[in-house]
Parts: C-alpha cells; structure tokens; sequence
C-alpha cells in the first residue's frame, strides 16, 4: 500500500513538473531558441569577450625606446668653494635606424659634455651628437653597436583624432614605463612657434618621457613625445599638469633628423614678414614688415595682401610659412599681391632663417 502511495505521488510530480516546463517554454520562447538566460551560462566564451591588449604592438616598439642620460659640467658659486660640479638629466629617445641614429629632445642633451644610452638589453653605449634643431626640440644621436632594434615606421602615419596612442619612456628613471590615451588634435599650431605642427595628446607625458617614442596601436612611431602643457596655481606656487601633451609628428621628425644627418643642421628659408588670414576672402593679410628683409627690399608693406606664392594660392598663414620654410634660401619666388584693389606680383629672394 505503501509503495502504491510513493508511486503515485513520483508520479504527479513529474506530470506537474513537464506541465510547469512546457508552461516556462510557452511563455519564454527564447528559451525554445538557445537564446536565453540557459544559453549564455552554459555558452562557450565568444572570441570578442577575451581581452584586448597592446602587448604585440609594444612588444615591436618598445625595445626601440631608449634611456638617455646627459653629463654636463658646471661652475656653480654657491658650491664648495666654487668647484665644478657634475650634473645629470635625464630623457628617452627612439632608436630610428640600424646604423644607429636615435632621436631625442634639445632639451634632453643641451649643453651636454657627455651622453649615455641605455638600451632596452642592458647595454650602455656612450653617444655622439650628430645635431639639433632648436625650433622643432629636436636632436640626432649616433650610437656604434650593432643588433640595434629599430622603432617600426611607416612612410606616412595615418593619424586621426581618436586613434588610441602609447607614450613610451623613461619618466623619474623608474624604468620603461607605457601610458595610453588618444589623440586630441592630430596638428597642433604655435607651441613653440608657427614652423611647428605638434600632436595631442592626454596620454600622460612625465619628467624624463621627453625624446621618447608616441606610437599608435600597432606598434608603428606616430611622433617624438615633447611636452606637457602646464598652468601654474599661483596660489600654492606650483605647476598643474593639465592632461594635454604633445609630440613632434613623425614626418616632420624625420624630415628634420634626415636634414641634420645629410647637412648638420635644418635650413630654412625666410622672407621676413609677418601674416595671417583675413576675416573673409582669401589671402594673408602682412601685419608687420622685418626691416631690410627680403620682402621689406622688395617693397612689401604692412596691409598688402599675399594672395598667392608662386602660383599656389594661400589657404592659411601657417601654410604660406611653410612653403616658405621649405624653399631653399637664395630662390627667387614670386609673390602676387593685392594693395588698394590693385593687383600685382614682385620678386622675392628668399634668405635663411637663423635662430638665436
């Protein structure tokens, strides 16, 4: 009797457990389908859930990036009885060819009486200056040692604002260290002068990342990491970084190591005036003329309007500085210009820009 009692009570519970799942299926089709809560317990782990990394692309990059320190001597009269002391900054630079070129900063080996490279393999190697350019901060190095690792570089960075960045470096000599961010402005005017076209960046630029290598997720040099933009609280008497740094775009990177390398320094041409775009219309407005400079000997005056440079119309002031930048001084462009609704063209001889 017993046993008949247990049976059919087994019984009526599974009976009313298939009724309460086909119930549960009825009403939650998802279910029917693999789709619902059961499939994704019980789902194997999709291939776009695993972790993303940049790994592979700083493993390309980041043995390229190199420590610098620079030695100079100096005499200091609050010193023992006025001795030379030695004095040692401290940078990054980037590893640009097997031969051993490195870029780094002005600034990072400025004055200078000797430079050491740390590479990435434990060698220390003592480097020779090649040259700088002081407008773009910038300074070519010269190791001799062989199985250098070279920074992979393509001919033209495709680098948009939004591209994620690595800033790769030695900050406060804590060894290699990596920050991330994006790109706020793939070009950015005037931070030093209008000859200089900076990226930036918020990916974190610190003391000694200076020289060091901006690359973008694959691994591939984007720029030379420069500077980090600074507002002084007055109030506690110190500087706040501001999360915005810039690097000095690849392009023109190798374009000023590649004229120091051939000729020792980057000559530029000048015509010596000042410009920038008007309101409406096209053109560049001349706001200021530089006394007995090419364009004051030739006749152009403050309020003339450049329209074009050797038939190239003008866009923009930085533009028209840069065409001029990259002439070779002694040539001979010709400028056409708009003064008082008149409309006429002179000859210009373009001289070399020196730097103090």
């Amino acid at each position: 009797m017993a046993s008949r009692q247990l049976f059919s009570f087994l019984f009526r519970s599974i009976i009313l457990g298939l009724v309460v799942a086909l119930l549960i299926l009825f009403l939650v089709p998802d279910l029917r389908q693999g789709t619902g809560f059961g499939a994704t317990w019980f789902a194997e782990t999709p291939q776009s859930a695993k972790r993303e990394t940049y790994y592979p692309a700083l493993s390309r990059s980041a043995p390229a990036v190199v420590n610098i320190y620079s030695v100079s001597i100096e005499n200091s009269p609050s010193y023992y009885n006025n001795q030379a002391r030695q004095r040692t900054s401290l940078g990054s630079g980037v590893i640009m060819t097997k031969s051993g070129y490195i870029l780094t900063c002005h600034h990072v080996i400025k004055d200078a009486n000797s430079i050491f490279v740390a590479l990435q393999d434990n060698r220390v190697a003592e480097a020779q200056i090649v040259g700088t350019d002081k407008l773009t901060d910038l300074a070519v190095l010269k190791v001799n040692e062989d199985n250098l690792h070279v920074i992979p570089q393509l001919d033209e960075p495709d680098l948009r604002v939004g591209d994620v960045v690595m800033a790769i470096g030695n900050p406060y000599n804590l060894g290699q260290t990596v920050t991330q961010g994006i790109v706020s402005r793939a070009g950015r005017n005037g931070l030093s002068n209008s000859y200089v076209d900076f990226i930036q960046t918020d990916a974190v630029l610190n003391q000694g990342n200076s020289g060091g290598a901006l690359v973008d997720s694959n691994g591939y040099l984007v720029g030379i990491t420069n500077a980090n933009f600074q507002v002084r609280d007055e109030r506690r008497g110190v500087y706040i970084v501001d999360g915005i740094n810039f690097a000095v775009p690849y392009e023109l990177a190798v374009r000023v190591m590649e004229d120091i390398i051939t000729n020792g320094k980057v000559t530029r041409g000048q015509l010596g005036f000042i410009g920038e775009e008007k309101r409406s219309g096209p053109g560049i407005e001349v706001k200021a003329v530089t006394p007995n400079s090419p364009a004051a000997q030739s006749g152009l005056r403050p309020g003339d309007i450049i329209m074009s440079i050797d038939g190239i119309r003008l866009e923009s002031a930085s533009k028209a500085l840069d065409m001029i930048a990259e002439t070779e001084p002694g040539t001979v462009l010709e400028l056409e210009v708009s003064r008082n609704a008149s409309l006429f063209t002179m000859q210009v001889t373009v001289a070399e820009l020196h730097l103090q």
